[in-house]
């Protein structure tokens, strides 16, 4: 090295941990009609779901530094609740239908899946002081939610249903990339029906 010049000994700046979260993934027939119908709504203000990342969220995301233990905590969070079916009950606008910011399906689940999702919060150190609304996602509302609303009404029933069978932990994209991640599902007990 020529004298007088220094090498550069600082190091670069550590990556952020990803941001995972645990969620259920949508059968692709049922993500393709929902998308299908949301896609209806393409608008400059309305920023549309891919088919293969529509799902429904159980565990809001986190940083998480450890994938390997995130991983058996799902695991070990599934293995104590059985399968469950999941209705998807009708499109709309969300979470609050004054001010919205969502196109999403609404879902209904029983009892079960909402312990689940409470084993889950504790199994990760998570809490999320909101109610559970189990839905998925459709659309995002750029601006005024409400004015895109009541320009474009919509209330739209549904009769599709999934049984699910296991749920997944997912990994959100880097900023400025797209499309979630599944790093791993585990099953739910088989139950009859």
């Amino acid at each position: 090295m020529p004298d007088g010049e220094r090498r550069d000994t600082t190091t670069p700046p550590a990556a952020p941990p990803p941001r995972l979260f645990v969620g259920i993934k949508v059968a692709p027939e049922i993500a393709d009609q929902l998308a299908s119908f949301a896609a209806s709504f393409a608008l400059p203000s309305v920023r549309l779901i891919a088919a293969a990342d529509i799902h429904l969220t159980l565990v809001p995301p986190w940083n998480e530094t450890s994938i390997p233990k995130a991983i058996a905590n799902l695991g070990g969070a599934a293995e104590h609740f059985g399968a469950f079916t999941l209705a998807f009950r009708r499109i709309g606008y969300g979470p609050q239908p004054r001010r919205p910011r969502l196109i999403w399906a609404d879902c209904a689940v029983g009892d079960d899946a909402a312990a689940l999702r409470n084993a889950l919060l504790e199994a990760f150190g998570q809490t999320d002081p909101r109610p559970f609304q189990p839905h998925v996602t459709l659309a995002r509302l750029r601006g005024n939610g409400s004015a895109i609303a009541r320009k474009h009404p919509i209330d739209q029933p549904l009769s599709l249903v999934q049984r699910i069978t296991s749920i997944q932990l997912f990994q959100s994209p880097p900023p400025g990339d797209s499309g979630y991640r599944i790093l791993a599902s585990a099953p739910l007990r088989d139950v009859p029906r």
